[in-house]
């Protein structure tokens, strides 16, 4: 019998899978990949993410605006379109949204509207999912000034032990993906293997972020259970075990049906 698995992190929305959605989520579903989350990206794309969720059973989706997208949003005209689409049924958090030092937008700028967006989730009281691209000690800062109720998820996640166990504590899941299917990732596949299972969350960033032996092709939420595979390698538990214990954080993070 598959595993019960959840892809908590899945452009499945994005062209790229325009011609042959049906078909994966039909592989997806007899490999035990039940649910998915689309992450929002940019206000557009919120109507087409919703639209999407609500043909079919077990997908749901995010609203917030990526920091690759920042530069074609302005300021705060944003708001008002993100909280209706976070009012409806199948928009289960806050995000994607975060700091990324390898895009063009000054620094400033986006902490100003990943602080915005930290408003809005506490306001809503909604998990966040956040985007962090060598600026976890700048993400940190702004979330001890941002308590959330629900917490959140560090998507692709790629930091070290420590880091790991920092995001823990503050109540902050880690979402777990093809980084670790790469030996050479020695300092991830560590902090993955020691934080509490609690903070773990499944993930395939999928179109983006290939499995090892991959790279080059388009990634796909197919593959999550070779993620998987690897995870609980490394945490000493059998697939089982660790589908099981990924999908109830994933569930009761993002408040998800059984």
């Amino acid at each position: 019998m598959p595993p019960d698995l959840i892809d908590s992190h899945c452009h499945f929305d994005f062209e790229a899978f325009d011609e042959d959605r049906s078909d994966i989520w039909s592989r997806c579903r007899s490999l035990g990949i039940r649910q998915l989350l689309i992450p929002g990206t940019e206000p557009r794309q919120w109507e087409r993410a919703r639209a999407l969720c609500e043909t079919t059973a077990g997908w749901y989706f995010a609203a917030g605006v990526h920091p690759w997208w920042q530069h074609k949003v302005r300021e705060d005209e944003w708001l008002d379109p993100c909280r209706r689409a976070l009012a409806t049924s199948r928009c289960v958090a806050v995000g994607e949204c975060g700091l990324d030092k390898f895009t063009d937008t000054p620094m400033a700028e986006q902490e100003k509207l990943l602080e915005q967006h930290l408003q809005l989730a506490s306001e809503r009281r909604l998990p966040i999912v956040l985007h962090c691209v060598k600026a976890h000690n700048e993400l940190i800062r702004w979330l001890k000034r941002y308590p959330l109720e629900r917490g959140g998820v560090i998507h692709a996640f790629s930091g070290s032990a420590d880091i790991a166990e920092t995001y823990s504590q503050m109540g902050f899941r880690l979402g777990i993906g093809g980084t670790i299917t790469y030996e050479r990732a020695k300092k991830t596949r560590e902090a993955v293997s020691r934080v509490r299972l609690e903070a773990l969350l499944l993930e395939t960033d999928a179109p983006d972020m290939p499995l090892c032996g991959r790279q080059g092709e388009r990634n796909s939420p197919e593959y999550l259970p070779e993620v998987a595979r690897v995870l609980a390698e490394l945490r000493g538990l059998s697939l089982a075990e660790l589908a099981a214990a990924t999908g109830e954080n994933t569930r009761l993070l993002f408040g998800l049906e059984h």
